[in-house]
């Protein structure tokens, strides 16, 4: 079929790549998969055999590519601290150059371009919740600072790219999301608290645990990013879920879903751990009318289901 919409994925191998692969194959569309296999692995993507329309091509996007393609949807970057603060300057490399050479070939293909940004723009913010007004209050020097500048820096060339050549961008601020197919040594807190409740080790937290997060489901945060690609909105725009809980909160109800008898560890706070994360979603409510639809409780019950079955 000549008229399948063609799809790159950057990451296309990692936690959010391979369910944006999955959906867009079920719609028919043709997907191909690029992945260094830094964070992402091959058994994200092991069942997708059945599709004939999907490819995976090992590659670093730091390396430009040459293909023919219809929409870029750009998820490529360690995401979670643990990974990224391996190897921060290649990190903060892989952000500028992997957006640099992916808007470059959006620009001479004529794709659609997505980029998969970040709350962590806003870095420790003092505003809540954030608007996509706010313009952060990051550590230009810290630990997380490669990770936070980095997609600051890639907003600014997917702006640029816009205006001085006309690339059709979209820009995406992910919240925290869960599901499925993370990693289970990613550091992020959903993961370490079930892969800890499930070997019945002690749960950490870090700091006092009154510090917030809000936690949005994969399937809803996958729906939010293909209504964004499909609509006309080329500035910033939040994507999670609005329901705020405490880091203790989240503790006590994975320890009450695995095992109520476990006990809490608690350790120090990391360099500028954000004290509060919650994003307005108004804009999304209004141009793309988005919102989540999966409670807290119904996709942790998923999740840790998921666990079982592969740790």
């Amino acid at each position: 079929m000549k008229n399948k919409k063609r799809n790159l994925i950057t990451g296309g191998n990692g936690f959010l790549g391979c369910h944006l692969a999955r959906k867009l194959l079920e719609r028919g569309e043709e997907v191909i998969s690029l992945d260094n296999f830094f964070t992402g692995t091959k058994d994200n993507t092991k069942d997708f055999k059945k599709y004939p329309n999907f490819e995976l091509i090992r590659h670093d996007v730091i390396d430009p590519i040459k293909i023919e393609v219809d929409k870029i949807w750009h998820l490529a970057c360690p995401a979670s601290p643990i990974h990224y603060q391996l190897n921060p300057i290649k990190t903060s490399k892989t952000i500028f150059m992997g957006t640099y050479n992916m808007l470059g070939l959006a620009k001479r293909v004529g794709a659609k371009f997505l980029l998969a940004s970040t709350s962590e723009i806003y870095g420790d913010p003092e505003v809540h919740p954030q608007q996509e007004s706010y313009r952060g209050s990051v550590n230009t020097t810290g630990i997380r600072s490669c990770y936070d500048e980095g997609k600051r820096i890639a907003e600014t060339l997917c702006s640029d790219y816009q205006r001085i050549h006309g690339v059709d961008v979209r820009i995406m601020r992910i919240f925290n999301t869960y599901g499925p197919n993370m990693r289970f040594d990613d550091g992020r807190v959903i993961s370490n608290f079930i892969v800890q409740a499930l070997k019945n080790e002690k749960i950490t937290i870090y700091g006092d645990g009154n510090q917030t997060r809000s936690f949005c489901y994969v399937d809803d945060l996958i729906a939010g990013m293909i209504l964004l690609m499909e609509s006309n909105y080329q500035k910033p725009i939040n994507i999670g879920n609005p329901n705020e809980f405490s880091i203790k909160e989240l503790g006590y109800l994975i320890r009450e879903l695995i095992n109520p008898e476990l006990e809490f560890y608690y350790k120090n706070l990391p360099q500028d751990d954000p004290k509060q994360r919650k994003p307005s979603i108004k804009l999304a409510k209004d141009i793309l009318r988005w919102e989540p639809k999966i409670e807290l409780k119904e996709g942790l019950l998923k999740t840790i289901e998921w666990f079982k079955k592969n740790l």
